[in-house]
């Protein structure tokens, strides 16, 4: 198509429907059917394009891996908390811990175990924290802000056995299929992590808030930051610590040390396959492959675990479909954002890119899409939205400017993660608040300052960076 300035048009329609609505999932759909009647624009033909972009990101053999990996990892994370899992662990953790200190090194230390997604780490850490509040005699508003720091601002920097890994490479695979770029996205994705600026800096961030900053007590706080008053049982925080389940901490430790040992082992040994050797062995390994099938072992060993401990199949069966079922949102974004990708790409977004981007500085280029996808993920509070909106833009124009690929992916990660931990509309600020029984709205305003200023030091680390790469 010859007028592809046509192919910005479905981002135009994306974007302020998903700001508009605070959903990221009606703009995609909107942008994809738009896209679609722009290259079949009549009644039905408009339709059965998108139905044919849908089937297509459907039917890819990596495509289908990645929703099998989204879909048993939740439903094994299901089966976790319904046998008690979570709830052993923190009754473990809370009847051990004594001191502030101790309840902040496990915070940090118990990220080994527990990164598999953020609402896992708020599910059996921040319990625990409420359990010792006035031990760790914080506000509460510091102490859900630390707690955050070490949820996905962390968890983006792990390229192993998370629910983020699947999403993140599958976006940046689309992006680079798009712009004809035959790197593996995989190892894409590894390089970009040390430019994820935003997430280092929070961490850095939490860091000096728990261990070097001095607040007043929790006796000194405003009321409204207290979470926990005297009559307050943390059992009723979440589901998944509720006093009718079972105590079982090894339900948890035993199903995550095997899926992250499996994990590495059968990633050294798909490469060592391939190549010989120890370290050439991961880098040439098919790591999605090896986490696929780590993981499926894992489900199975788990669930003939806990049979042996006299749950009834029904019972596991049912958590680990319904845990399944809580990622098919997720799922459904995923096949949307595959679609919209094709559509674009057909419409010529990335000749368009091409022809119209160079006026813009390459050196403004990459904290350019930072900023405005810290904007975008603010106001939609969607860290993955955000990523498969910007991906294939930033992909683009890293092309357009000769900037490094790693750092222009490692920007719209880092703009994502911005609205996942700032945003009162993201589930991670969402569910904090809940746990730890804070006002949405307060306790987003509190984190905001020092979101910002975090993204404008990486702001400024992008200017200077891209020099560099």
């Amino acid at each position: 198509m010859d007028n592809n300035w046509v192919s910005i048009i479905p981002f135009l329609v994306v974007i302020p429907i998903a700001i508009k609505t605070r959903q990221v999932l009606p703009g995609l759909i909107a942008g994809l059917l738009t896209g679609s009647y722009l290259l079949k624009p009549s009644f039905v033909g408009g339709m059965e394009k998108m139905v044919h972009y849908l089937v297509k990101g459907l039917i890819d053999p990596k495509n289908i891996k990645i929703l099998v990996f989204l879909y048993v990892f939740s439903g094994l994370i299901s089966m976790i908390k319904l046998s008690g899992g979570i709830r052993g662990f923190v009754e473990e953790a809370s009847s051990r811990i004594q001191t502030k200190k101790g309840a902040l090194l496990l915070t940090y230390v118990s990220t080994i175990g527990t990164f598999a997604a953020p609402s896992f780490r708020f599910v059996t850490i921040a319990p625990i924290m409420r359990a010792l509040l006035k031990k760790v005699k914080m506000s509460t508003q510091e102490l859900g802000f630390v707690i955050e720091t070490t949820a996905t601002p962390i968890i983006v920097l792990i390229p192993i056995a998370t629910a983020f890994v699947g999403y993140m490479t599958s976006i940046v695979g689309l992006s680079l299929k798009n712009e004809h770029l035959s790197a593996d996205p995989y190892s894409m994705f590894l390089k970009s992590i040390p430019f994820n600026f935003f997430s280092i800096v929070m961490i850095i961030v939490g860091i000096y808030l728990s261990f070097f900053h001095h607040s007043k007590s929790t006796e000194e706080s405003d009321p409204d930051d207290v979470g926990e008053s005297n009559d307050d049982d943390w059992h009723s925080c979440d589901p998944a610590v509720g006093k009718d389940l079972p105590n079982k901490p090894w339900n948890l430790l035993i199903p995550l040390i095997m899926v992250v040992s499996l994990t590495l082992l059968l990633t050294w040994w798909d490469g060592y396959k391939k190549t010989g050797g120890f370290i050439k062995a991961f880098i040439s390994a098919d790591v999605m492959d090896a986490m696929l099938i780590s993981l499926l072992f894992t489900a199975i060993f788990t669930f003939l675990f806990l049979r042996l401990q006299k749950m009834k199949i029904g019972e596991l069966l049912s958590g680990f479909i319904l845990g399944g079922n809580e990622l098919m949102s997720v799922i459904v974004l995923l096949t949307i954002v595959w679609g919209l990708s094709s559509a674009t790409e057909e419409l010529g977004f990335s000749e368009f890119v091409t022809k119209y981007a160079a006026w813009i500085p390459s050196s403004l280029i990459v904290p350019l899409l930072f900023l405005f996808g810290c904007a975008v993920s603010y106001f939609i509070g969607s860290a993955w939205g955000t990523w498969g909106i910007l991906m294939p833009l930033g992909v683009s124009m890293s092309g357009v400017a000769d900037v490094s690929v790693p750092l222009v992916i490692g920007a719209v990660f880092a703009s994502g993660t911005f609205g996942a931990f700032a945003s009162p509309l993201s589930d991670d600020t969402n569910t904090i608040a809940r746990i730890l029984n804070l006002s949405v709205i307060k306790y987003a305003r509190y984190k905001l300052k020092p979101a910002l200023i975090a993204a404008g030091i990486t702001a400024v680390m992008y200017g200077v960076t891209v020099f560099f790469f």
